[in-house]
């Protein structure tokens, strides 16, 4: 038996409330998924949220798991994009900084994204994603650095990505109004 979630309009259905879950996700965080607001951000019925995912758990899984690989994909394409040869530090920092800080740089966007890796912890049902997320986050970071002419190991490469997160931290807990203009500074000077 074939049911509705496995038909071409059921998968564009679910589909559309894992984005619209997911453009949530990045203009307010966690709380913001609820049912409605997905439902009327999808233009669908209210009850497609709950006919589509059996919990709000697993429509903020699908939700996070989309949005990071959306954010891989277009740092994984702006790498391609770039030369090989002689690519600059600026250039580096500030590919690298679009992968750990999001790309965009406004104060509150910024915050948003600490809010939401910190809020993992508080959600057990994401760690296995996000474990899995963040190696591919590792790895492509580390091809940008080969890629780049950088010399990174795995070590160094945890210690510039724990670089940036301090910098950023510090800059949000002063208020800074533009903790990426912080880290950009951090990373350059680190790679410099």
């Amino acid at each position: 038996m074939t049911t509705a979630a496995s038909t071409p309009k059921g998968e564009r259905r679910r589909a559309a409330l894992v984005a619209a879950a997911a453009e949530l996700l990045a203009e307010g965080g966690f709380d913001a998924i609820r049912h409605r607001a997905v439902a009327d951000r999808a233009g669908l019925p209210l009850a497609s949220t709950t006919y589509y995912f059996d919990s709000l758990d697993e429509l903020v899984w699908a939700a996070t798991e989309h949005h990071g690989r959306a954010e891989l994909e277009a740092g994984r394409e702006k790498l391609a994009t770039l030369p090989t040869e002689n690519r600059r530090v600026d250039v580096v920092v500030d590919l690298v900084l679009d992968l750990l800080l999001g790309p965009d740089p406004h104060y509150e966007a910024v915050v948003l994204r600490y809010e939401r890796l910190v809020g993992t912890g508080r959600r057990p049902h994401l760690r296995p994603l996000m474990r899995v997320l963040s190696a591919e986050l590792r790895e492509l970071l580390a091809e940008i650095f080969v890629r780049s002419g950088f010399d990174i190991d795995a070590d160094r490469l945890e210690r510039l990505i724990a670089l940036v997160d301090g910098s950023v931290v510090n800059a949000l807990v002063a208020v800074d109004p533009e903790p990426r203009t912080v880290a950009a500074r951090v990373l350059r000077d680190a790679l410099s």
